[in-house]
């Protein structure tokens, strides 16, 4: 039990990466996809940052005082990728509007069969 509870950051980010992928492949409404993708995105934010912290660090400031250090690294380049996340979402966001305009439908296996006749 000790074991589940201390590496409960994995089981959270497994749960969400599943939950994601399966909205993202079970479900046809575009918008959908796009809150699967979110969930999908949300769930590698949280796989990054937990080895991120360190227990009883500090920010990598050399001083005497302390001896343990956090990396800063994969708290940037999660700003970063939550920069990235935000851009794909609105796009896609953007793209689904404009499919509902041509099409008057964002479920892709009815824009699909319009494509095909």
């Amino acid at each position: 039990m000790s074991l589940i509870l201390a590496s409960i950051n994995y089981w959270v980010t497994i749960i969400l990466m599943i939950g994601g992928l399966y909205i993202v492949v079970a479900h046809g409404n575009m918008v959908k996809k796009l809150v699967g993708l979110s969930i999908f995105q949300t769930s590698v934010y949280l796989l990054f940052l937990s080895p991120g912290k360190i227990l009883g660090g500090t920010a990598p400031i050399i001083s005497e005082k302390f001896e343990v250090y956090s990396n800063p690294l994969p708290h940037v380049l999660i700003l970063t990728a939550i920069v990235v996340g935000v851009a794909t979402i609105a796009l896609g966001m953007a793209l689904v509007v404009r499919i509902n305009e041509a099409y008057g439908t964002i479920e892709d296996d009815e824009v699909h069969e319009m494509e095909q006749d």
